[in-house]
């Protein structure tokens, strides 16, 4: 089982009929098992995992971060295209637009952030957190077909799952960010360990708490989300159209060194249920 690109975001921005003999797959890595479709959309293979698992129910701070970008690694992803709902910072991202981030604040908490806990020290370049290479793809798609995408902008990540107080919201404000969300970190940070290039498209679905004039619920953000996947599934489709396996971009040397990562045996079918 190989594909080359991958998809991570809900449910609704997967669609089967897209899909080319799609097959559900368990890939077992070091830090327990994750699940993935990997089909093949116009000659090219593909693997889409949802992020909070089947139904939406794993919380932002226990998705296992960790598995799901190793099991991608494994499969032997080289480029990652992300969703994640947000809420906006400021007037200008209104509720509905679609912000393709290009830097980030880590407000989180309790989660493993990083593959590198034993035997050796390393340190990797975050400099380019999001690949400008697949942002400018991005971007270029989107204009292409017509849709209005943001160009850059800061993604606060906080702990969840609550929504954030108006305080907290003041001061994401005053650092210039642009949205707030609750799924970015540590899954671009292992993304950039891995040495995949990773870009998020992010939908907003709400004014941050103390912006908008009324109190938010879960369900209005889940309805903004379903105005705004089909829009999203075209671009990353039709991206994907345009993507090859060549990178001409640095997140391939972003560690710099061998790495467990590196000798990742991405022929190991044992690893495939």
């Amino acid at each position: 089982m190989h594909a080359d690109v991958a998809i991570i975001g809900g449910t609704g921005v997967y669609d089967p009929a897209m899909l080319d003999s799609p097959q559900e797959v368990e890939i077992k890595t070091p830090y327990g098992t994750a699940k993935a479709t990997v089909g093949t959309y116009h000659g090219k293979n593909i693997a889409f995992m949802p992020r909070h698992g089947a139904g939406h129910s794993i919380p932002p701070h226990k998705i296992n971060y960790r598995a799901n970008i190793y099991a991608l690694k494994k499969l032997g992803v080289t480029q990652v295209l992300a969703t994640a709902a947000v809420g906006s910072l400021q007037l200008q991202y209104k509720p509905g637009s679609l912000v393709v981030v290009d830097d980030f604040l880590d407000f989180t908490k309790s989660r493993p952030a990083t593959f590198f806990e034993e035997d050796t020290v390393i340190h990797v370049d975050v400099s380019d957190p999001y690949c400008n290479r697949l942002r400018k793809i991005l971007m270029d798609t989107g204009q292409a077909q017509g849709i209005h995408l943001h160009d850059g902008g800061t993604y606060v990540c906080s702990e969840g799952p609550r929504f954030e107080s108006p305080a907290e919201i003041k001061l994401y404000q005053s650092f210039g960010a642009a949205v707030i969300g609750m799924t970015s970190v540590p899954e671009l940070i292992l993304a950039k360990e891995a040495e995949l290039c990773y870009a998020t498209v992010c939908m907003v679905t709400n004014y941050g708490a103390g912006i908008s004039e009324h109190p938010l619920t879960h369900a209005e953000v889940v309805e903004e989300m379903s105005r705004n996947v089909s829009t999203i599934r075209d671009l990353f489709f039709t991206a994907i159209d345009t993507m090859d396996t060549h990178r001409g971009c640095l997140c391939s040397e972003a560690v710099g060194v061998e790495t467990p990562l590196t000798g990742i045996d991405q022929n190991d079918e044992d690893a495939l249920d």
